[in-house]
């Protein structure tokens, strides 16, 4: 479908980027809701964000869409925001905002946690960018909750502000929770990461950079020599039923973020529904639908009748935080 082109938005194309603890997506908006130019980039690739930009900004498609016009951006960053410095949680990247804005003549440059932009996506997403896992009917017009593993664990919400269908963003870092352990199994997990860190996060095994640790400790309780496996070689080592470790270290990931998905329905009253984000989920598809995500999601004692009507999606739009910058830019 035919778009109108970037002059249509009243300051000229926008600037939106999705950083996180290993990979990063550019992208220009350049009319309502049409998202042109998107680059995806290891940050691993380039010592600086600065850096990063300078690249996307060179790209061809990028210079064609008018990108160097840019004067308002939005970035969405795998990090609490607090003030103009920026300092990343899980890679090396630091900025100062203000710097940044001088740095490409910007007139405004908007950053925020990526949980919460992904957040802003949540209304504004296609019946077919999402996938439902179990049963539940959102309410309309309720809270809505967000959970979603990558490089490290996100959680986030949206709370309805006033009857003009307009949504309140939850800025929260409820990844770094204390982790829970609700079996034998999970205790077992708890015990071998306390050896290594003193405070036990979700987000320490929930997660991409998660699943190694629990790969270690699922080995060290089957009595098993660990292989050195990243997060990619262990997730298609189980997906593929290569290595019965590495299937149980998905199993219980599934579990562990049912868990945590669960938690944060109650804490938000989340009857608009749960949804999953984060690149790890969508790369699992059947696996996680035959898991004991949605069971444990459930598992509350007298509460899991409560839960039981909370619905449970997975996001598979393939550029979701990027929307939702664009929605915060647009409601700022």
């Amino acid at each position: 479908m035919d778009r109108a082109p970037f002059s249509h938005l009243a300051n000229g194309p926008r600037l939106l980027a999705d950083i996180g603890g290993t990979s990063a997506s550019f992208g220009l908006e350049t009319a309502p809701n049409q998202i042109d130019a998107i680059w995806v980039t290891e940050c691993a690739a380039y010592p600086t964000l600065g850096a990063a930009l300078v690249a996307y900004l060179s790209q061809p498609a990028t210079v064609a869409a008018g990108g160097y016009q840019a004067r308002f951006a939005g970035i969405a960053i795998a990090n609490p925001i607090d003030g103009d410095w920026v300092t990343m949680t899980n890679h090396h990247w630091s900025f100062s905002i203000e710097a940044v804005c001088s740095q490409f003549s910007l007139k405004s440059l908007v950053v925020v946690n990526d949980f919460t932009a992904l957040a802003s996506a949540l209304p504004y997403l296609a019946a077919d960018h999402k996938r439902q896992i179990g049963g539940g009917v959102a309410r309309a017009g309720a809270t809505i909750g967000l959970v979603g593993a990558d490089a490290g664990l996100g959680v986030s919400g949206l709370v309805p502000a006033g009857v003009d269908g307009r949504w309140i963003a939850i800025d929260s870092e409820g990844g770094h929770s204390t982790f829970a352990p609700m079996n034998e199994r999970e205790i077992d997990i708890l015990r071998y990461a306390r050896r290594y860190h003193e405070h036990v996060s979700s987000e320490r095994l929930v997660s991409g950079i998660g699943l190694g640790l629990v790969y270690r400790a699922l080995c060290e309780r089957a009595r098993v020599e660990p292989l050195n496996l990243g997060t990619t070689e262990i997730m298609e080592r189980g997906l593929h039923r290569l290595c019965p470790v590495c299937e149980e270290t998905l199993e219980a990931f599934c579990e562990m973020l049912g868990t945590v998905a669960g938690n944060v329905a109650l804490t938000l009253g989340a009857k608009g529904g749960i949804y999953i984000g984060g690149r790890i989920v969508p790369r699992m598809s059947d696996f996680f639908e035959r898991s004991g995500f949605r069971a444990r999601f459930e598992a509350k004692g007298r509460f899991s009748d409560y839960l039981s009507h909370i619905p449970t999606f997975v996001i598979t739009e393939e550029y979701p935080t990027l929307i939702g910058m664009s929605a915060m830019l647009s409601a700022g």
